[in-house]
């Protein structure tokens, strides 16, 4: 401890620039933490399509490839937006039925089910 006191008070300015960087990765981690806990519960992955659902939620929950789910619901990739499939279904002048039956028939496609 004595040794880490003297090294912080010889070079100041690098041990503040250590301590930031330290924080920041420790903010990393348990971000990446939180998301691995978050979508290695069973209740998340594959989940019934809802309404306010996202396309890269609901990417993420049935491990396909989120552009391209966008791209199937008729969605202009711009990074930022993330209208839910209720955004979609008015955008678009349809019903959520019917949105939601498109997910899910992309969705059996990508999984290989009839």
């Amino acid at each position: 401890m004595k040794r880490i006191r003297t090294i912080a008070r010889q070079h100041p300015v690098l041990s503040i620039v250590l301590a930031c960087f330290i924080l920041v990765m420790l903010v990393f981690a348990a971000n990446l933490a939180r998301k691995t806990i978050y979508w290695m519960d069973p209740a998340h992955q594959a989940q019934s399509i809802e309404p306010w659902m996202t396309p890269r939620y609901i990417a993420k929950s049935w491990e396909v490839d989120a552009p391209a789910l966008a791209a199937h619901l008729g969605l202009d990739p711009s990074p930022g937006q993330r209208p839910t499939l209720e955004d979609i279904a008015k955008a678009r002048g349809i019903s959520v039925e019917q949105i939601l039956a498109e997910t899910e028939a992309y969705l059996a496609a990508q999984s290989g089910q009839p």
